[in-house]
């Protein structure tokens, strides 16, 4: 931008802009567009709000708050000074300019590059580092050869004291020194800096350094040393192969266990609690279920429910239980990378902090999963800014052992040096969780981690890796079957219901046992086509051992039958009435034996059922007929939640940001056609944000506490809280008004 060009104000800068790019600007800074701007006046007058101008700075790195820094030491500059001042790489500066701009924390103004006005204060309210210490330029700025000859005249002192003043941040209290002294009356260090105007007072008791005279000590730039190099990353080489079948192994576990936990879940539902969580107790029993810690368990419990694969809902007497959505059936029978793909994105993109399960709260409680409180607003952007930096690597190299984390942490501090808290943490969960899911193998990102990152096809990445799925299986004497790979998915639940998991690894091995046959009986297959199951699936003949245990086991299924009387059980084998009725943990099931062939129980029907099958033994329902009720037990569901559905918050957040660009369009439109009305408090705090900006003099029409309206020729300095503060030129005074008695706003002549 030359000299004279630019713009009046940020709002005409807006109006100049495309849709595209005021699009952009919604999007990297989404509290400007809700509510919808009523034109590009209030969108600008938005975007100087304090509050507004901290959340834009929190996503800059080190070296883009610097490059602001130096804007806002300037007052104002150019693009060719500002590389002067900064000591970064010329591209550097000019890429974190064109974002500072594109962020409308910056504008272009006649005079030159200007940062908003509440810049300044925000940059010195932030948590960590992007600050030089320095103030801004003096408005008479004597020129950098006047106070090099200042400096050059100083006792070594009174320099030792404004170096020192400099390296502290720039601030100093006044004490005693006295403030309009002479250089040669000056008694101390603090007077004859006072003296040559090398600090300068700021208020009754605060002193500070101008923006001129810091820099001249630095050299002539706001900073001593590089601010665009982040701290490096401590890596160590991996075997790549060896990674990747880590990651890949992970990845498909990790899907079993969502699987395993989903279909438990649609016939024995855990309760959701009143909060909306998962009690400890339902956790505890779906990690001793998949063999995994609670923390794992949580991990997958968070994630299929983020993914939209399970939901709470009302069982059949009215309680709350979270069971599978109706997504949950076409998402089983998709492929395994498919499958991985849904559950991958909803951890990506989630705020869910599934690490924080099982921690104590502030009252000492421990945390539920699924809480609606387990969340925070930072956690998806570490993720996404670690697998980023992990991308960056070459293939084969991770983070080293031991040192890799910590590095991690300090680059991407780096990366956000206004938001530290909690990001320690927040690493360290990103690192774990993320080999959990199969993104990294032994700190190495794998290819479907660096797919992810790139937004490409997470799914088509993992499946490059995967073999090819298995439909056959290796059934041996020894009651095994050997999967030497990924089962097909109309081949694995199947296989799942009639033989228990006894090892994974590059290949499973299944285990039949009795129990697990009479789990398929109780789930309504029957003998016969228990057999052809096996006939279909196995790559060998099936050996005789396991023939003969199906046989078995069908021919004593059934052998006891409970009916409804409080319950009664019935068999036509006397032997097994009377060894039921003797066995050592069966007296608190109320049993007595009124018949040879019939005994009666005082539990009821729902209860004595699984009671009898903890004792080893297989009853079957009968019906009042006689006939038996044996049928798998209908699965529930619950209706998929919207905001679940993949990329439903991305269509959304668009949807809101274009809807906002046609208000502020449509806004612009109507201002140019309709006539001049009174202002209101939100046309008045726009205009007195645009004469902040621009420094310009402006006459208000205030209304004072007695009603009485007057003009006042004022000079705006900032408006914050519905406040106007002000230099009143007629008080010779710095004053505050209220906006919402400010009846109109215009240049003064």
């Amino acid at each position: 931008m030359s000299e004279g060009t630019g713009h009046r104000s940020l709002a005409d800068q807006l109006r100049q802009w495309s849709d595209d790019r005021l699009a952009a600007l919604l999007t990297a800074r989404p509290d400007l567009a809700s509510p919808a701007p009523r034109d590009c006046s209030q969108l600008a007058s938005r975007a100087a709000v304090r509050s507004s101008i901290a959340r834009a700075l929190d996503g800059l790195n080190r070296g883009e708050l610097f490059v602001l820094d130096a804007v806002t030491v300037a007052r104002t500059t150019t693009a060719a000074e500002l590389r002067s001042l900064v000591a970064a790489a010329p591209d550097f500066v000019d890429a974190a300019l064109a974002r500072l701009v594109q962020l409308a924390v910056v504008w272009e103004s006649p005079e030159g590059l200007r940062a908003l006005s509440m810049v300044t204060d925000c940059l010195a309210g932030g948590e960590d580092g992007g600050v030089s210490g320095l103030h801004p330029r003096s408005t008479r700025d004597p020129g950098a050869a006047v106070v090099a000859d200042r400096l050059a005249a100083l006792s070594p002192a009174a320099r030792g004291l404004l170096e020192h003043v400099v390296g502290e941040g720039g601030t100093a209290t006044a004490g005693r020194a006295r403030r309009n002294v002479r250089p040669a009356a000056a008694e101390s260090p603090a007077e004859e800096l006072l003296a040559h105007d090398l600090l300068v007072a700021d208020g009754e008791e605060l002193l500070v350094v101008p923006g001129e005279v810091g820099m001249s000590l630095r050299g002539g730039t706001t900073t001593t040393a590089p601010v665009d190099v982040p701290p490096d990353l401590a890596t160590d080489d991996t075997n790549a192969r060896l990674a990747a079948n880590v990651a890949v192994a992970a990845a498909t576990e990790f899907v079993r266990r969502a699987g395993v936990l989903l279909e438990t879940w649609s016939h024995r539902p855990p309760a959701a609690l009143r909060s909306g969580g998962l009690g400890v107790r339902d956790l505890r029993a779906a990690a001793t279920h998949l063999g995994v810690t609670e923390a794992e368990a949580a991990l997958v419990v968070e994630v299929v429910v983020a993914a939209g694969l399970a939901a709470s809902r009302a069982d059949g007497e009215g309680n709350p239980v979270w069971v599978p959505t109706d997504a949950f059936d076409t998402w089983a029978a998709a492929p395994v990378a498919d499958q991985w793909s849904r559950l991958v994105h909803a951890w990506w993109t989630t705020s869910r902090v599934p690490a924080l399960v099982g921690e104590r709260d502030e009252d000492g409680r421990a945390r539920n999963a699924l809480l609606p409180d387990l969340a925070s607003a930072t956690v998806a952007e570490t993720r996404a800014m670690a697998l980023s930096e992990l991308a960056d690597l070459p293939d084969g190299v991770g983070l080293a052992a031991g040192t890799g984390g910590n590095s991690l942490l300090e680059r991407l501090r780096w990366q956000r040096p206004r938001r530290p808290r909690g990001r320690a943490d927040e690493v360290a969960w990103t690192l774990q969780e993320a080999e959990a899911l199969g993104l990294l193998g032994r700190g190495v990102l794998s290819s479907q981690g660096r797919a992810l990152v790139a937004g490409e096809d997470v799914g088509a990445a993992l499946t490059d890796q995967l073999p090819p799925p298995v439909t056959e299986v290796v059934i041996q004497a020894d009651l095994t079957a050997v999967a030497p790979g990924p089962l097909a998915p109309d081949v694995a639940p199947a296989l799942q219901v009639l033989a228990d998991v006894e090892s994974r690894g590059g290949a499973t091995v299944y285990r039949f046992t009795a129990a697990s046959v009479r789990r398929a009986l109780d789930e309504g297959w029957s003998a016969a086509e228990i057999h052809d199951f096996l006939d279909s699936v196995s790559a060998t003949p099936v050996p005789q051992p396991l023939r003969y245990l199906v046989d078995d086991a069908t021919r004593t299924f059934g052998r006891l039958r409970v009916g409804h009387a409080d319950a009664f059980i019935r068999s036509d084998d006397e032997a097994a009435l009377v060894e039921l009725v003797h066995h050592p943990q069966a007296d608190a099931l109320g049993l007595r034996r009124i018949a040879p062939t019939v005994v009666i129980s005082t539990t009821p029907v729902d209860v004595l059922l699984p009671r009898l099958r903890d004792l080893g033994l297989a009853p079957v329902v009968e019906a009042p007929d006689g006939t038996l009720r044996v049928g798998r037990v209908e699965a529930l569901r619950a209706r998929t939640p919207r905001d679940r559905a993949p990329g439903s918050a991305r269509a959304r957040e668009a949807s809101r940001v274009a809807a906002a660009v046609r208000a502020v369009r449509a806004g612009e439109v109507a201002a140019r056609t309709e006539p001049a009305r009174a202002v209101t408090p939100g046309g008045a705090l726009s205009a007195l944000r645009d004469a902040v900006e621009r420094g310009s003099t402006v006459v208000i029409d205030f209304t004072d506490h007695q009603g009485v309206i007057g003009e006042r020729v004022v000079e705006p300095e900032r408006v914050e809280g519905g406040q106007l503060t002000a230099y009143d030129r007629a008080a010779d005074d710095t004053r505050s008004f209220a906006v919402h008695r400010i009846r109109s706003v215009r240049p003064a002549e």
